[in-house]
């Protein structure tokens, strides 16, 4: 995989077309952040389609690297509430470790993510944040 083919990825999570962004992952991918299990496309689709209805949330990348086996990038994600997501709401669906957010609020975090690849798709999935703003 390569900067075109993750751009493709990229632009479809942010198209939140979420078959097209579950097409990249390998069968049985791991694909486990945040205390959330997201390796069917099921739980993928109903993860980000509750995630998505009270927030966008886009993706810029500003740091990219890539090899036959892994890419790493740095990048910023943006999350902008477009209705409350209170507390109550997150923990009904079992997201007690996210935090609420308030319509027109706006949540900035630097996050960098590993993906191993195996022939082309991505096996697994690591993210870490490093700072709210």
């Amino acid at each position: 995989m390569n900067r075109a083919d993750y751009d493709r990825y990229a632009q479809a999570f942010n198209n939140r077309d979420y078959d097209a962004v579950f097409d990249f992952y390998a069968p049985g991918a791991s694909i486990r952040f945040f205390g959330v299990d997201l390796g069917t496309r099921e739980a993928f689709r109903r993860f980000y389609g509750f995630l998505h209805a009270h927030v966008v949330e886009t993706l810029t990348i500003e740091r990219f690297a890539a090899s036959e086996e892994l890419i790493a990038l740095e990048g910023i994600i943006r999350v902008e509430a477009i209705k409350d997501l209170d507390a109550a709401t997150l923990a009904q669906q079992g997201l007690d470790q996210f935090m609420p957010i308030a319509k027109g609020q706006v949540q900035q975090m630097r996050q960098y993510i590993h993906y191993h690849l195996a022939d082309g798709k991505f096996t697994s999935v690591g993210c870490a944040i490093v700072g709210l703003t």
